[in-house]
């Protein structure tokens, strides 16, 4: 097979005849040649070379090797013919038959008439029958180029070839079969009309959403329109949960599911009142019903002699809100945050989560601002706050590991030293000194470095709740950062839960791991 142009043009290989797909051998029986060849491997060859022994004469007769010692000579003809011993006895005359040796040429065969040989070509062959015989065509370049040499005739190789619905065209001898304009399929087996193609879908302006989280996205003239996602408030790409916590819902409401929602459904008892307070459901049995408000209220049975009597004031259920504690004083409920929070009922919290939340000379250790110093550096070392984090370092006149152990410089003759111009540093905080001496904010910084650098006004804030961040990071500046930095102590581990810096003691280690472990 091989293409000519867009189109495959199919022949058979050397040595076959026919025409693709019916391609086969020259010939398999002797009857499949002319008389005078034989079929050997397949091929029509002469029988003679190789068939007759020495000075014999050879001459084909239906397909087989015919050996004969020539005029005078004797023996066997398929081994060796001698010349024949001189007699000088009378010669008897011959017969001399005129097709022997034949005088026709190949191909063609010879018959007496009346003493003389007469020549004819054979059937299938064409041609001087004297000179020889040949068919009309043995291979496609004896015949016209729109044409093919089959079964040695010149013919038009395309009837029965290509599939129904089909064209077929000649190049070269070979026939190519091809699908006309407007039909596709298998040109050798049918072709079938093209199916109309679909017109194409129209891109979607949704895919992928331009709306950013918590968002949904709709197409509209194709156009991409956004909007918050149900239960979430705000505008794409800020959608955000309507809470996450209690707080940022009215009073009479509860944060449940990140929505602002009513408390009391399904939260009392049979026949018990559900009132809000702080946010917190508060479950009483109604007047004239006594019980568990949380799980039934029944009727109180009638005491004729009882006089009526109001419910006298409880911290049952407790008033206060979360974080607080409730007192009788006076026969009246007292409410109070629980230690170490601050503000007051029912809004008490923990004075702070994250050290960001502290002064800058400050850090959150057990949700307290406290100096961070103590028990963070070695002995004869100084500590100082740097934007929350305890700095340690060797008092003068020592040196090494300020965090474990600062001992004295030994005395020894002074070596001419370069000037360092960083050292010590003309830098204000939050400030790094280069190589000459100039000074340049930290990044998120700015302000004069030789002052004092103070944090970039956020433009875009990446969050407003530590719940917008993922569960490993906490929003401290509107940005979500690691919280762990300057959270735990000396041999303690920081890992994250929730949001919230939670410090342990390494292994091997005890103590206070907002402080120090030893």
């Amino acid at each position: 097979c091989r293409v000519v142009g867009v189109t495959p043009a199919c022949s058979c290989q050397v040595n076959y005849v026919g025409r693709p797909p019916n391609c086969r051998p020259e010939c398999t029986i002797h009857a499949e040649c002319p008389s005078n060849l034989a079929c050997r491997n397949e091929r029509c060859q002469d029988p003679c070379p190789g068939a007759c022994g020495q000075n014999a004469e050879c001459r084909v007769v239906n397909h087989a090797a015919v050996c004969t010692c020539p005029q005078g000579f004797i023996g066997d003809p398929s081994s060796v013919c001698q010349p024949a011993p001189i007699s000088t006895t009378e010669r008897t005359p011959v017969v001399t038959d005129p097709c022997f040796p034949s005088p026709c040429g190949a191909n063609a065969d010879c018959t007496n008439r009346n003493g003389v040989g007469s020549c004819t070509c054979l059937p299938g062959f064409e041609g001087d029958p004297y000179s020889g015989c040949r068919r009309e065509c043995e291979t496609n370049p004896d015949c016209a180029p729109g044409l093919a040499c089959i079964r040695f005739k010149c013919a038009d190789p395309c009837p029965g070839t290509c599939g129904t619905g089909a064209d077929c065209a000649v190049i070269n001898h070979i026939p190519s079969c091809s699908c006309p304009p407007g039909f596709t399929g298998d040109p050798f087996s049918m072709c079938r009309p093209t199916p109309p193609t679909p017109p194409p879908r129209p891109e979607d302006p949704c895919m992928p959403s331009p709306c950013g989280p918590n968002s949904q996205c709709r197409a509209v003239n194709q156009q991409a329109v956004c909007s918050c996602q149900p239960n979430y408030i705000g505008a794409p790409p800020a959608c955000r949960p309507e809470c996450v916590v209690s707080s940022e819902c009215p009073l009479d409401r509860a944060c449940v599911n990140q929505r602002c929602a009513d408390p009391c459904p399904n939260t009392c008892g049979v026949r018990a009142q559900c009132t809000t307070k702080n946010h917190n459901p508060i479950c009483a049995c109604p007047p004239g019903f006594t019980g568990d408000p949380f799980s039934q209220c029944v009727r109180i049975q009638a005491e004729p002699v009882a006089p009526p009597t109001s419910p006298a004031p409880s911290c049952f259920p407790s008033p206060c809100g979360p974080n607080s504690q409730c007192q009788m004083v006076g026969g009246v409920p007292a409410c109070s945050c629980l230690p170490d929070y601050i503000g007051s009922p029912p809004t008490c919290r923990p004075e702070c989560v994250l050290s960001a939340e502290c002064p800058s000379q400050m850090a959150c250790i057990k949700q307290r601002c406290r100096d961070p110093c103590p028990g963070s550096c070695g002995v004869n070392a100084n500590c100082h706050v740097v934007n929350h984090l305890p700095i340690c370092t060797c008092n003068e006149g020592f040196t090494g590991d300020p965090f474990t152990q600062c001992s004295p410089i030994p005395i020894t003759t002074p070596k001419p030293e370069a000037v360092d111009p960083c050292n010590p540093s003309p830098c204000g905080p939050n400030a790094v000194c280069r190589g000459a001496g100039l000074c340049e904010c930290i990044p998120e910084y700015t302000g004069n470095p030789y002052e004092a650098c103070r944090p970039e006004c956020v433009v875009n804030p990446e969050c407003v709740l530590s719940a917008e961040c993922p569960s490993q990071m906490a929003c401290i500046k509107q940005r979500c950062r690691d919280p762990c930095p300057g959270s735990c102590g000396v041999n303690a581990n920081c890992h994250v839960v929730n949001h919230l810096p939670i410090c342990t003691c390494n292994e091997g280690f005890t103590g206070d791991p907002f402080t120090q472990c030893s």
